[in-house]
């Protein structure tokens, strides 16, 4: 199965909790200059470092809220191609199922009539289902499996 959804999302909620993380440590650095109590124009310049390094501070914040959004969005698109798979996989295994017995009833016909002159013949979507080779459980190439019914 591809994409463990369950990883993407604490990596997720990681990066949330890292982007809170940042700008706590933003306000914490602010908040620690200004109560300096600190004077002068050495001061003065040192506030404006800071606040310049706390916006930069916050706007990394602010790329790990956009990397969780994007990380987020990704793991729904991942859960809908998932349930894509599953469905067409529980639909060829059932397709093919059911061709398997139609297919054993014909072959029972057939030896019931055999020696009566009655030709007993499997239909051909049924042949292509038995046929069938079922790619690994939850591979993406059951995306691009076609078959008679799916």
């Amino acid at each position: 199965m591809y994409g463990d959804t369950e990883v993407l999302r604490r990596r997720v909620d990681q990066l949330r909790e890292q982007a809170v993380d940042i700008r706590g440590l933003a306000d914490q650095l602010v908040a620690r200059t200004e109560s300096t109590g600190w004077t002068g124009r050495a001061a003065d310049s040192m506030r404006v470092r800071v606040t310049e390094r706390a916006t930069h501070l916050r706007g990394a914040a602010a790329q790990h809220e956009s990397a969780a959004e994007a990380l987020e969005k990704h793991v729904h698109e991942v859960e809908t191609v998932q349930e894509r798979i599953a469905e067409v996989e529980r639909r060829a295994t059932d397709l093919v199922a059911e061709a398997r017995t139609r297919t054993a009833d014909v072959q029972r016909r057939a030896a019931d009539a055999d020696g009566t002159g009655v030709r007993v013949e499997p239909d051909p979507d049924d042949v292509v289902l038995c046929a069938f080779e079922a790619p690994p459980s939850g591979h993406r190439d059951w995306l691009d499996v076609e078959l008679p019914g799916l």
